[in-house]
């Protein structure tokens, strides 16, 4: 290849991770992109876990072989397997070797020193494939994985330039994942309650107008659970703000548990002693069962009062939802409804019959903070 094609490759791998949303798809366009770039047949990203001594296999991409799926699950080596890797971390980059490239081929030895067999010439010829080369990954000044890339059987063998060149592969491929890696962090702090480590307003705000839109498409069910933490402000004035978030932490873990019942709900805080749960998919009694545990688990709590609960789904009969802003308000009243009375036990709106009292107090226009009902606070206030 020449070297305006190798620098064209090396540009459009490094495009193709800079266009990915998220780390899988990364992990996807750098398997992709060194895999064309080296005329392979086949491509993986793999990553090292140290705290298990495994190579894990995080995608594989082009002329999979039926065991080998794009983003496996469960797919990972002992490190101790592969003798390269191990003479590569301990004992050349320790003598202050450069990190770089070799190939490996299907005629190579596959018995190697006594009780090691070379596993990736035993897979090279399983698989069908006639050689591999393999670049190490060095992210922040540490080994963090490797890029194997194959040829099938019948293809020109992998040489010393490919190598070279792979070993400038793996350099892009390390500074997009590093850069991904950033982004990622971002996205989750900007996601993320930093006391709670829970969802945010943000999060749950994108995820109901989300969930919504799926409702209106496909009629899957949305359920919210609004609640406010009782007492928080009598704990805050008299054992000082420090006790008062450990009781927030500790209600976000009460959360968190009884949100685990609801298979991929959204647990979060949307600010100061107001939570919330968003369910998409699960039964609405299914919903308010995890909203009486919340309740059961929360009165167990030292210090606070118990928590008062709201839940709104579109299962019930609360009229059309075609926003999230209706389904937040409903489930706030309800919440409301429950705080007035100092119930033990979430209330749901919408099961009250026609002129059920919850549904009634969403709809009506906020009068302020009288006494009557309180504003809906945030991006869903009216």
């Amino acid at each position: 290849m020449g070297e305006d094609r190798r620098l064209a490759a090396v540009v459009a791998l490094a495009q193709g991770m800079a266009a990915a949303h998220g780390l899988h798809e990364a992990w996807r366009a750098a398997a992709v992109g060194a895999c064309r770039a080296l005329g392979g047949g086949f491509a993986a990203l793999s990553v090292w876990e140290r705290e298990l001594g495994r190579l894990r296999v995080l995608v594989n991409v082009g002329d999979r072989a039926e065991d080998e799926e794009e983003f496996p699950e469960g797919e990972s080596y002992p490190v101790h397997q592969f003798a390269e890797i191990t003479e590569f971390l301990h004992e050349r980059w320790a003598g202050g070797v450069e990190p770089g490239a070799w190939v490996e081929t299907a005629e190579g030895p596959a018995a190697g020193r006594p009780g090691y067999v070379h596993q990736r010439v035993a897979a090279l010829r399983r698989r069908g494939r006639g050689c591999c080369v393999v670049a190490p990954i060095v992210l922040h000044g540490r080994a963090w994985g490797e890029l194997y890339v194959a040829r099938p059987v019948g293809d020109p063998l992998f040489g010393r330039a490919d190598a070279d060149f792979a070993t400038v592969l793996a350099s892009v491929v390390a500074a997009g994942i590093a850069q991904t890696e950033r982004l990622e962090e971002a996205r989750r702090l900007a996601y993320t309650d930093a006391l709670t480590g829970l969802a945010n307003r943000r999060a749950v705000d994108t995820r109901l107008d989300e969930a919504i839109e799926r409702h209106r498409r496909d009629g899957v069910v949305v359920s919210l659970v609004v609640c406010d933490l009782n007492g928080l402000k009598r704990v805050n004035d008299t054992h000082g703000h420090a006790v008062g978030d450990r009781l927030l932490e500790r209600f976000g873990s009460v959360l968190s548990l009884c949100g685990a019942m609801l298979p991929g709900a959204l647990a979060a805080r949307l600010g100061g002693d107001e939570f919330c749960l968003l369910a998409v998919g699960p039964p609405a009694d299914d919903v308010v069962k995890a909203a009486e545990e919340l309740c059961r688990r929360a009165s167990e709590l030292d210090l606070g009062d118990g928590v008062a609960c709201g839940v709104a789904s579109t299962e019930d009969a609360v009229g059309q939802i075609r926003s999230g802003r209706r389904l937040f308000r409903l489930a706030d009243a309800a919440q409301y409804r429950a705080k007035a009375e100092r119930s033990t036990r979430p209330v749901v709106a919408g099961r009250e019959g026609p002129a059920d009292p919850v549904v009634r107090l969403a709809d009506e226009p906020a009068r302020g903070d009288d006494g009557e009902r309180r504003r809906f606070r945030g991006r869903h206030a009216p």
